[in-house]
């Protein structure tokens, strides 16, 4: 455990003399997601991975508190002046956010089905916005991750294992727990022309849309945000990143596909 502003968050820092690699956790996981690829990292880099407040093996928080100043609080802990960073999802905004506010401690940025703070996300459907509340204000763990799997498993594959829905468990736990004590990032969206480093973006072409469209009615389908056309719209802003489109891969491939998440991901650090 160490200690960030009004908190701690459990963090593993696996050793080594090789150079540092921070890797940022998804919102529906926590670090635990990224187990199956450790061994692959370990074996040529520093890896770090934390569990954000309210997840995993972190405690519930008990102050305000954003992403991105726990992010450098971790960072400086470790003393990491600089280091490559791997952020999945709600994970690759904070990367983004870092880059932004300190581009000097960001050597290369990976970018999985990132999340980007500021892009203008349609509203959600009233039938998925009611449920979801039902069962946050119950405090109902169990029904907020069977919830976060029929959204996440609509267009690609999550499946109900067991540790794929204690995955989701861990996401519902943070959510129930962390209240209004989260605080937004800063947007970064219209800021990505401003990246300099050098920059992989990977998306999954099963990614579900930001809504799952079960809940939206036919006429507003098409007007749903979406995860793979968004990484390209990243992909077109930021000066000469790479994008890398997966067929076979949903919202949290180390889950689903974690041999062939792993093969593209050492693939694609080395290139960056």
């Amino acid at each position: 455990m160490i200690a960030v502003d009004g908190g701690e968050v459990w963090t593993d820092d696996s050793g080594g003399d090789g150079p540092p690699l921070v890797l940022l956790h998804p919102g529906v996981g926590d670090s635990r997601i990224w187990e199956p690829v450790l061994p692959a990292l370990t074996a040529s880099y520093r890896v770090i991975r934390y569990d954000a407040r309210g997840y995993g093996r972190s405690p519930a928080p008990t102050a305000k508190f954003t992403l991105l100043a726990d992010l450098i609080s971790v960072l400086g802990h470790y003393g990491l002046d600089r280091a490559a960073f791997v952020g999945c999802s709600q994970g690759g905004g904070s990367a983004l956010g870092l880059t932004l506010e300190q581009p000097a401690r960001v050597s290369a940025l990976v970018l999985l089905c990132p999340g980007i703070p500021g892009y203008p996300w349609p509203e959600e459907p009233d039938e998925l916005d009611a449920e979801y509340e039902r069962a946050l204000e119950a405090g109902d763990v169990d029904a907020l991750a069977d919830l976060l799997q029929r959204i996440w498993a609509g267009g690609g594959p999550i499946p109900e294992t067991p540790e794929v829905m204690e995955q989701l468990r861990s996401a519902a736990r943070a959510e129930v727990s962390s209240g209004d004590m989260q605080q937004d990032d800063p947007p970064v969206y219209d800021r990505l022309g401003e990246i300099s480093v050098p920059t992989l973006l990977m998306i999954g072409q099963k990614d579900t849309t930001a809504i799952a469209k079960d809940f939206a009615p036919p006429e507003l389908r098409p007007k749903l945000g979406n995860y793979p056309e968004l990484g390209k719209a990243a992909a077109k802003a930021i000066p000469g990143a790479r994008l890398v489109e997966f067929p076979d891969f949903g919202h949290a491939p180390q889950m689903t596909d974690p041999a062939g998440f792993d093969k593209a991901l050492i693939a694609g650090i080395s290139k960056s």
